[in-house]
């Protein structure tokens, strides 16, 4: 069965993920959303106790499996310590810089359950005051959070339940620019996770079956490098990261096709199922380009350090800005979806 992607319910899924603050460490409403969509049309799956989730769909070849992975969890930070003046000084989660999010609209969450609002400046704002406003090091000693509450002091703070440990969320501000460009945080990788769930509930529906068992990751600590480790059965021979291709100087890959990964910072991908892909690309009419991430790595690279026994690889649609305020087009996503069915439906590699 030929299958054209829906770009636009894609995108709208997208948007609906990119809603659910999920920085790495606190991911447990997203799985949760995930799952009771899963259960609306009676998916079966299971949750690892890292609190991933798990599809798995059976094939007509139970003996030799493949595993797809996204990741659902995102940047974000913690409350390192309350200051003086009410204000919060942040430690990270995931690999950015602070400059990536000067200006941006948080929200802390506490151990109870309560939510404040903030946005995340530099000490030195105001050009009116400080002469170094512009040159000052933007460093987690700079950069702090402006708590939107009558706080100032570190008492008050803390008489709002608030306290070191409490996460930190980033406001993704999602925008469908006349259903061509998506912009938002976090489309790595809500964006491919939206790409396999439609892609689940389409085999679902249509009662299609897989040449191979397949088991789909929906991962949750991707970004600090161990998500896609584990439970990885015994019979899995391929390995699909789906996450994003990465844009700027040097780089082959762009916003309107998928990218083919054959090196990151990781290492080299398995080049046979490199090569299988690329002729899957153009087999379907799929536009494509090959690159090399030079600071990346991926759920498949992860597993493979942990020693599995499988051959991996890694695509994604092209992100502009990554780690940063993020965006792609239409393209990128309908040509990632195209190549992840024509994977799904062609054969383990001999």
């Amino acid at each position: 069965m030929t299958y054209e992607p829906n770009t636009k319910k894609t995108m709208q899924k997208i948007k609906e993920l990119t809603s659910i603050p999920s920085p790495t460490g606190n991911t447990r409403k997203i799985i949760e959303t995930i799952a009771k969509d899963l259960d609306t049309a009676n998916i079966p799956y299971k949750l690892n106790n890292k609190g991933g989730l798990i599809v798995t769909l059976p094939g007509k070849d139970t003996t030799k499996h493949r595993m797809l992975t996204a990741h659902v969890d995102t940047l974000g930070a913690m409350v390192k310590e309350i200051k003086s003046d009410g204000r919060l000084l942040l430690s990270l989660i995931g690999g950015y810089r602070f400059n990536a999010i000067e200006g941006e609209y948080c929200t802390i969450e506490t151990s109870d359950g309560d939510f404040y609002s903030g946005t995340i400046l530099m000490h030195q704002t105001s050009v009116h005051v400080y002469k170094d406003a512009g040159t000052a090091e933007r460093n987690d000693k700079n950069m702090e959070v402006r708590l939107d509450v009558r706080a100032l002091n570190a008492e008050s703070v803390r008489a709002l339940g608030i306290e070191v440990g409490d996460f930190v969320s980033f406001d993704p501000r999602t925008q469908i620019i006349n259903e061509e460009y998506i912009k938002s945080r976090h489309l790595d990788d809500k964006a491919s996770v939206a790409i396999l769930l439609q892609l689940i509930h389409f085999i679902n529906d249509k009662k299609l079956e897989l040449p191979h068992t397949t088991h789909f990751l929906i991962s949750n600590n991707e970004e600090i490098g161990y998500g896609g480790n584990s439970n990885i059965p015994a019979e899995t021979v391929e390995y699909l990261a789906v996450d994003m291709g990465a844009l700027g100087d040097g780089q082959t890959s762009d916003e309107y096709t998928v990218s083919i990964c054959a090196k990151d910072g990781s290492g080299p991908y398995h080049l046979g199922l490199r090569k299988h892909l690329v002729e899957l690309a153009k087999k379907n009419n799929i536009d494509y380009k090959l690159d090399i991430y030079p600071y990346y790595a991926s759920d498949a690279s992860a597993a493979i350090n942990a020693g599995n026994d499988i051959v991996h690889g890694l695509i994604g649609p092209g992100v502009d800005a990554s780690h940063a305020y993020e965006r792609t087009h239409r393209d990128s996503l309908y040509h990632t979806e195209k190549l992840v069915y024509a994977y799904l439906f062609s054969n383990i590699l001999k």
